[in-house]
């Protein structure tokens, strides 16, 4: 269960006297869109949407980092089994648009972006460990953030855990807090 901060605590009570506690928070950020996106220079990183012909690249990547998630910041408590992961993204696969960032020609890093009713939501990004602190996630959000643009969104949302890489890389790209949610599990 996933409840904003922005909840009235009776929600919380109520969801407790059910059995259920906190584990962890995440942070959801928002950007206005409209205006030209700043290109990421990053030696060697190519970023491009995937095709079905490189969904198996993009899909290890993305569970390859999922299951090594960066160290920094509050920790992320959920831990899930690779079957879980791969399932979970071959599931969301069909509703979302798919993103692969290679170095050098050799993947290094995925994310998706789904758009509605003129916002994106940027879902599922990540950069495979021994690729990590070379632009790659930066570079995923430039490339997601014009193709929103470019679709006629005017918001994007992302979700990241307080004080992480991810959550700062954001910030740069121009994202601001908009609330922070509890995550329960009973």
């Amino acid at each position: 269960m996933e409840l904003s901060g922005l909840a009235d605590a009776a929600v919380l009570e109520l969801l407790a006297g059910r059995g259920y506690r906190l584990v962890s928070f995440e942070n959801v950020l928002g950007r206005s869109l409209g205006g030209p996106v700043e290109p990421v220079d990053a030696p060697g990183v190519e970023v491009r949407p995937s095709g079905d012909d490189e969904f198996d690249a993009w899909l290890e990547v993305v569970v390859e980092a999922s299951l090594h998630p960066d160290a920094q910041g509050v920790p992320w408590l959920e831990e899930f089994p690779r079957e879980i992961l791969e399932n979970a993204e071959r599931d969301a696969a069909g509703l979302v648009r798919r993103y692969l960032a290679r170095l050098d020609g050799v993947p290094a890093g995925g994310g998706s972006m789904r758009t509605a009713d003129g916002i994106a939501q940027l879902t599922g990004a990540g950069t495979a460990p021994a690729f990590r602190r070379r632009g790659i996630q930066s570079a995923l959000l430039s490339a997601r953030l014009a193709d929103a643009t470019a679709a006629g969104c005017d918001l994007a949302v992302i979700t990241v855990q307080p004080g992480s890489k991810s959550q700062q890389n954001a910030q740069r790209r121009g994202f601001d807090l908009l609330y922070t949610r509890a995550v329960l599990a009973r």
